[in-house]
């Protein structure tokens, strides 16, 4: 194995981890700022309020995307070993 497929499989492991976490984190930064937002109009300093929302919607992207996410891993751990043969 050279380092160039060591490289190879560094960046397709990073580009999943992107795409998979991408959208989970992109709806809780969202979330948090708009929650944030409201909170400082309202002068609310309560800690649930920023939490729950979060959870509902990683839970509900989770629920919603979950399948895409599952199908995508597992492309890329068969495509890595179906590779193996070949290193």
């Amino acid at each position: 194995m050279s380092d160039v497929e060591v490289i190879e499989i560094l960046l397709g492991a990073l580009n999943l981890v992107t795409r998979l976490a991408g959208p989970l984190l992109a709806a809780t930064l969202i979330i948090g700022v708009v929650v944030s937002i409201l909170q400082t109009v309202t002068q609310i300093q309560e800690m649930t309020l920023t939490f729950v929302p979060k959870l509902v919607a990683a839970a509900a992207i989770l629920v919603f995307a979950g399948n895409w996410m599952l199908r995508e891993l597992v492309g890329w751990t068969t495509l890595l070993w179906e590779s193996i043969g070949s290193m």
